[in-house]
């Protein structure tokens, strides 16, 4: 029956169409999102430098996209919290670039999380997975370091303009005990630069919350007014490291704390320029069109292994939303 908006004239809606499941519509012409979080935080990413000095940095304050992101799959606390250090971390070095697709940071390894993915769009388009094998878990106990969940691999970090463009990564091997060593070990390799970064990622009323603070040391003044000699840069440098080790996790999660406050107690004596705030939201890119084009891709034999009654089920492993396509629809590659 037609919905009716109590208190005022009457109003007929048309129901609302389930993207997940079948309808009259081709699936490859059905691009609607999913029922997912319509989230955006506008101040996610703070860009700031300091005046006449070769710092630069970013401090990403997820808030309740954190939360949005994090609770689509129930995994164990220490992988939660690993995944919402990445998706900062990969929120905070996008913003530094200048591109159009997609930046991501992926960890492949050998231990009980045998793949981390955390991906953010030149839009701030966020999302993450994190997949688990829940026998090799349980034989770390319930605090263990990001190193022992990641075993033996690598780091790589990406950026992705499309087929068109060169695709640009840096690789580093899994080294230290948690994501920033690890992050530290790729500036000092690929990209030679110095630099400090701080994750934090927890609960608090209940609710994930993620933040990062990265900053790099940059040439001279970073071309931000007359350079300072070689002395003057390094303990410009050092200072601004002294102070940015003072972050607390409660100061960098507290969403009662604006973001422009908490860097102003950090370096309002040394020349602090805030600069615009980039914004961050849900970032899952499935449709029904998109996995149906991954379906059509496999050979009639194993579309027939996977329908069940039937019907296929594809799963997006960033959103965890299911879709439901009837095997009778679907045509994939003809045998060779």
């Amino acid at each position: 029956m037609p919905a009716l908006v109590a208190g005022c004239a009457a109003h007929y809606f048309e129901p609302v169409t389930d993207p997940t499941l079948p309808s009259d519509q081709p699936d490859f012409l059905n691009h609607d999102r999913p029922p997912v979080p319509d989230i955006v935080i506008a101040r996610g990413v703070s860009p700031f430098h300091l005046a006449r000095k070769p710092v630069r940095g970013r401090l990403v304050r997820l808030g309740p996209l954190a939360d949005a992101l994090l609770s689509r799959h129930a995994t164990p606390f220490a992988v939660t919290r690993l995944l919402g250090e990445a998706l900062a971390l990969t929120a905070g070095l996008a913003s530094a670039l200048k591109f159009q697709g997609s930046f991501s940071l992926q960890a492949k390894g050998d231990g009980p999380v045998p793949m981390l993915l955390a991906d953010c769009t030149d839009q701030g388009a966020l999302r993450g997975y994190a997949r688990v094998e829940p026998g090799k878990m349980a034989m770390y106990g319930k605090a263990p370091s990001a190193r022992a969940m990641l075993g033996k691999g690598y780091l790589a970090f990406t950026c992705d303009q499309g087929p068109d463009m060169d695709r640009y990564q840096g690789i580093v091997a899994i080294e230290g005990t948690d994501l920033t060593e690890m992050t530290a070990e790729y500036f000092a390799t690929s990209e030679q630069l110095r630099s400090h970064v701080r994750l934090a990622c927890g609960q608090r009323d209940g609710a994930w919350r993620a933040s990062a603070f990265i900053m790099e040391r940059v040439a001279g003044a970073g071309g931000i007014g007359p350079e300072l000699d070689a002395a003057a840069q390094d303990d410009a440098w050092d200072t601004a490291v002294a102070l940015a080790a003072t972050l607390t996790d409660d100061e960098m999660l507290d969403d009662a704390l604006p973001p422009e406050r908490l860097l102003h107690r950090l370096f309002h004596a040394e020349g602090l320029e805030v600069d615009m705030p980039r914004a961050l939201s849900y970032g899952c890119r499935c449709s029904r069109s998109r996995l149906a084009g991954v379906l059509r891709g496999f050979p009639d034999e194993d579309l027939d292994h996977m329908a069940e009654q039937g019907t296929i089920t594809m799963t997006c492993e960033f959103c965890n939303v299911a879709f439901r396509f009837p095997r009778e629809d679907v045509r994939g590659v003809p045998h060779a």
